[in-house]
């Protein structure tokens, strides 16, 4: 696709997948309005090189996508949009991830996929490979936050974005709760066109 067409790029994060409920919020919208080919939400590998591999796979497939990043997925577009050049939307991103394994080290299983697969130090040090200075446009990035996350600390992210496009809503939890009703701004942010009276979500 050329770098003039608006596309999408959903990042999902640890133990999630492109089942997920913003997943899924968001393909559907893009296949309601006829821009299923304009989307690409890959299911990651659980090693992070693995995992970037087919991100940058997608990048090269999509043009200029919006990468649009949910926890550790917000990580993995913090890093892609420094290098590639990228406008990023994190959506209660973690920061600095590979400082927060500490006693989580071993089995792990995918709620969603059924996958069971073993977190190493390996996986920790790969993750510690992909940290990047804080971006500082908030024409690029955007953050959104809500306070009642019960996996990260909100206050992590808010001040390692600071010099971003801050959207702080009290209460919700880690999934980021009302994500449908926020996909119009998701879109417009990638440069899609309003929609009309017709578009469904």
């Amino acid at each position: 696709m050329t770098g003039e067409t608006p596309t999408l790029l959903y990042i999902h994060g640890l133990n999630s997948s492109a089942l997920s409920k913003k997943a899924t919020q968001l393909t559907a919208l893009m296949q309601a309005r006829g821009l299923a080919e304009q989307l690409r939400v890959p299911e990651l590998h659980h090693h992070p090189r693995q995992a970037i591999a087919q991100l940058d796979a997608a990048i090269e497939e999509l043009g200029r996508p919006l990468l649009v990043g949910s926890s550790l997925g917000g990580y993995y577009a913090t890093h892609l949009a420094r290098r590639h050049g990228l406008k990023a939307l994190l959506i209660n991103p973690a920061v600095n991830p590979h400082q927060l394994f500490d006693g989580f080290l071993g089995p792990q299983e995918n709620l969603y996929t059924g996958e069971r697969w073993e977190l190493t130090l390996d996986h920790v040090k790969a993750l510690a490979e992909l940290e990047v200075p804080a971006p500082q446009d908030p024409q690029r990035t955007q953050l959104w936050l809500q306070t009642g996350d019960e996996t990260l600390d909100y206050r992590r992210a808010e001040a390692f974005y600071r010099a971003c496009a801050l959207r702080i809503q009290a209460g919700g939890d880690h999934s980021y709760q009302g994500f449908a009703e926020q996909l119009p701004a998701v879109l417009s942010f990638a440069g899609f066109a309003p929609a009309t009276e017709n578009d469904a979500l």
